[in-house]
């Protein structure tokens, strides 16, 4: 193992979807970013991959989310202008439930309170603009034109090219073993093949949080799977109809369990992706997750995807697993370590986090920089009482 190196001013553990943009922000601040990652740019082994996420802004999860989302559009637009690479579709959302359901209630509180351009439409109107679905007679929806998706491989591609055109020195297939503060107010790190020191440590380490962060985090990892389903093509409901003007979506009515999914990204033969928000299995670890995915699971799946698109046909594409890393409350957890204030921590983000990556590689630079940011992230605070479960 080689000595020491001279200090960087910040190393950053994890180069996922957070970690790439935490690198690619800070060092275009113009600071010397070191970035280390156990596997590859843009890997399969977390949570940042798939080939699509949804992006949207009248969020059921709380109005308080709107004014980041804000400043993640613009973010995105940002980072697809200066990668040059294509990142984002504005296709449309519509989220449907039960005319009491959070899905729906919530969109519409977030969308009232801030403005955002929306309609809301009964089970007819939704069967009649979109023919693939077919809600039941009860349903409503509300219907967001600035919604759509973006990529997620291509997403941490573009924040590593950019963070290296930055100056930023990025180490793959090097994972952490150990980490610590030093006396003088910096942080060493070991990896696989050397040591490293810094003034900050930025650990955006996913579905790793329990294994990497220095307190008690109450951070869930959760297995969960996406499919792709070939739908039955007939003259009502062409292929087209499954691709172009079709909207991303969520629905959930009587109790079914939270689907969500995109419309058909990759041709006729891709699939229509589509994924239970959360199967509720039980959870695993990055190192015992079981990535096979099973016939009754599939078949659960079809079942499911069929309540609100009747003309699958039941072939299945293809299907992938990932981790759902969060925190009790939901909510992420962005914050300096009160007892080592040189750390940055930003973890809990799965379930719908990945909209907000270029947001919060934004706040991540900042508490990097100044120990502050402009962003209200109050509820994201590493010691709130629902994070470590105080009543």
């Amino acid at each position: 193992m080689r000595a020491l190196i001279d200090n960087y001013d910040v190393i950053v553990v994890a180069l996922g979807s957070m970690g790439s943009a935490a690198a690619h922000t800070v060092a275009a601040r113009g600071l010397r970013v070191l970035g280390l990652e156990t596997f590859w740019p843009a890997h399969d082994q977390g949570s940042a991959h798939g080939g699509t996420r949804i992006i949207r802004q009248a969020y059921f999860e709380g109005p308080a989310y709107v004014p980041l989302l804000r400043g993640a559009f613009d973010g995105w637009r940002e980072l697809q202008q200066q990668s040059g690479r294509e990142l984002v579709r504005l296709c449309g959302g519509i989220y449907i439930g039960d005319p009491d359901s959070v899905i729906f209630t919530g969109s519409l509180e977030a969308a009232l309170v801030h403005g955002l351009p929306h309609e809301v439409l009964d089970a007819a109107e939704i069967r009649a603009r979109f023919p693939t679905m077919g809600p039941a007679d009860h349903a409503v929806g509300l219907y967001e034109p600035n919604a759509g998706y973006v990529r997620p491989e291509e997403t941490v591609l573009a924040n590593v090219e950019l963070a290296r055109r930055h100056g930023a020195s990025l180490h793959f297939e090097e994972p952490v073993t150990s980490w610590t503060t030093t006396p003088g107010g910096g942080v060493e790190v070991v990896t696989s093949k050397g040591r490293y020191g810094a003034d900050r440590l930025v650990l955006t380490p996913g579905a790793w949080a329990p294994q990497l962060l220095p307190m008690p985090v109450p951070i869930a990892v959760e297995r969960q799977i996406f499919y792709w389903f070939e739908p039955d093509f007939t003259a009502r409901v062409p292929y087209q109809r499954y691709a172009e003007g079709h909207p991303v979506y969520i629905e959930e009515t009587d109790g079914n369990g939270m689907l969500y999914g995109f419309p058909i990204v990759d041709g006729p033969k891709g699939g229509l992706k589509l994924a239970f928000y959360r199967q509720n299995v039980g959870t695993t670890t990055p190192q015992t997750i079981d990535r096979t995915v099973h016939r009754e699971e599939v078949d659960a799946m079809l079942r499911r995807a069929r309540q609100l698109f009747p003309n699958l046909s039941g072939r299945l594409v293809k299907a992938a697993t990932c981790m759902y890393a969060s925190a009790p409350d939901d909510h992420f957890v962005i914050g300096r370590l009160d007892d080592m204030p040189q750390v940055v921590v930003a973890c809990g983000f799965s379930g719908h986090g990945f909209k907000f990556v270029p947001v919060v590689g934004e706040i991540v630079a900042d508490l990097v920089q100044t120990g502050s940011t402009a962003y209200d992230i109050s509820m994201f605070d590493p010691y709130r009482p629902a994070f470590l479960g105080a009543p």
